[in-house]
């Protein structure tokens, strides 16, 4: 983050919902940045120490003050320091509001819609993203995948996280600047826990589904879902806007989460589904070549989309976006049907790969057992020959994923490739060993049903070289990701590109190399 702002440090805590145990540290000091990393503190900075699960910022202090801190804010007595040392109660909440308030508070001038859920958080924010274009208004979009300001695309890099807390409040501060009107912020359960998108003043909040995941972190599935709710709790909290306060909270009806969160939010809410009840729902659906085709029904709404994308899945994902616009922003239902079908995809997400190959060829994001169940169910509705899985489970993670998703494969996939998935500081072997045994008491045998592949190239390789035509080819896990993580250090990868070197080496073709991991030959 770069010094191209200056406000002063009594001017970033006023009017802000912080509670400052020292106010009487507070002192007429310039900030000119605000930073988590004190490796990343520049002179004029201000270095907030967060206290996290393996490091402590506190710990860093005096090397952000070596950098040139200007001010120092914490959680933690006993500082003795130089520069002012403000105390408050919650660093991570402390940071949040002072980054909205260094840039100005960008969000309190724009329509502000998040996105949350376990599984298809991008796809549906790229579908709002779509429809609100299609309506002429000027959004921009902040995901696991990218930012979109404007006509500029950047790749995050998040790693399936939001970001923190500065860097998006710099993302909104440069939408506004750029003169657009709303932001979807796809929202993890990690940055709503820690804070990353407080004060981001949102006004509709949608939820995709609550499964199975990120237990390593949360530790319950009630603390995961706590986390989930926040964000429609918030939508009270948003300040009055020029441009209204729509407070609309979008509910999957057809998923668990519905009982809990309708009696957990106070402000208004639509829900949607499949089946026919209140809100939206999809009637006649049908998949073809093409993508997909239903009608949405609902109180005044009776008309036909057509989507590029694929599964009953993205049918729901679709519900979700038009909700959150016709009902949330009046955006009339045949505006709405373009933005849908001027979609093209999202990458890594039910992503086709073809080279000229006889059999389907397909890379998804899928690492959670609810996304695994639903892409090999999908992969299974479009073929009558063999689906064909190839995946793994990440270290560090989840270790009850290492049973289930080998579980659910072993009930919708005809041959499983276990291979490598960020093993990241865990023993690879042992990871597989876990999954093999789940497929094994399923009564998979080793070298007929399924094969243990560490190296992730060969993996995709061997599936793609026992294809026969009509065949699936599957390779979930790691979708639009650019790397895999092994030790400390992530090395470059990409399943598309996996993908396009194994079909042009079975057919003979010119096409690119396999990127090279730790466990290759």
């Amino acid at each position: 983050m770069t010094g191209f702002l200056k406000k002063d440090l009594a001017q970033l805590f006023r009017d802000i919902p912080v509670r400052v145990i020292t106010p009487d540290k507070i002192a007429p000091v310039s900030i000119t940045g605000i930073v988590l990393d004190s490796r990343a503190v520049q002179p004029g900075f201000l270095f907030v120490a967060l206290k996290g699960e393996n490091t402590d910022g506190h710990k860093y202090i005096d090397a952000a003050l070596k950098n040139g801190a200007a001010a120092v804010t914490g959680m933690q007595t006993g500082f003795e320091l130089p520069v002012p040392y403000i105390l408050v109660e919650d660093t991570r909440f402390a940071l949040a509001h002072i980054s909205a308030s260094f840039y100005g508070f960008p969000a309190r001038y724009m329509t502000v819609i998040g996105v949350t859920g376990t599984d298809g958080k991008t796809t549906t924010s790229n579908l709002i993203y779509r429809i609100l274009l299609e309506a002429g208004h000027r959004p921009g979009v902040i995901s696991s995948v990218n930012a979109v300001i404007g006509d500029n695309t950047l790749d995050t890099g998040f790693h399936v996280t939001t970001p923190e807390s500065p860097e998006v409040q710099r993302y909104l501060a440069r939408m506004l600047s750029a003169g657009l009107t709303h932001v979807v912020l796809e929202s993890t359960s990690h940055g709503l826990a820690q804070h990353r998108v407080t004060a981001c003043e949102f006004d509709i909040g949608v939820i995709t589904n609550i499964t199975h995941e990120h237990l390593d972190y949360h530790r319950s599935f009630d603390a995961y879902r706590e986390a989930k709710a926040s964000l429609f709790i918030s939508l009270t909290e948003t300040h009055p806007k020029e441009r209204g306060n729509p407070r609309l909270a979008v509910l999957n009806r057809d998923d668990a989460s519905y009982e809990y969160l309708k009696y957990k939010i106070t402000t208004r809410h639509i829900s949607y589904g499949l089946t026919p009840g209140l809100g939206l729902w999809a009637e006649d659906i049908r998949h073809d070549f093409s993508g997909l085709h239903f009608i949405v029904r609902g109180e005044g709404y009776n008309f036909a989309v057509d989507s590029n994308l694929m599964g009953n899945f993205n049918v729901s994902n679709c519900l979700a976006a038009l909700a959150a616009t016709m009902i949330g922003l009046q955006v009339p239902p045949e505006i709405a049907q373009k933005g849908i079908a001027a979609m093209p995809g999202v990458t890594g997400r039910m992503e086709r790969i073809h080279s000229g190959q006889d059999f389907f060829a397909i890379v998804d994001f899928a690492h959670t057992p609810n996304a695994l169940r639903v892409a090999l169910t999908h992969a299974r509705q479009i073929t009558e020959g063999r689906v064909i899985a190839v995946f793994g489970s990440a270290g560090l993670r989840d270790r009850q994923k290492r049973q289930m998703m080998p579980e659910i494969a072993s009930e919708l996939a005809d041959l499983i490739i276990l291979t490598a998935e960020d093993p990241r500081t865990e023993s690879l072997d042992d990871i597989l060993q876990e999954m093999s045994d789940a497929i094994k008491q399923k009564g998979g045998i080793e070298g007929e049903t399924f094969w243990r592949i560490p190296d992730r190239g060969e993996a995709i390789r061997l599936a793609v070289q026992m294809a026969q035509p009509g065949d699936v080819v599957i390779s979930c896990g790691k979708g639009h990701e650019q790397s895999m993580c092994f030790g400390d250090v992530e090395y470059p990868w990409d399943d598309r590109i996996a993908m396009q070197a194994a079909l042009a080496e079975r057919l003979g073709v010119k096409g690119p190399k396999i990127p090279i991991l730790p466990t290759s030959k």
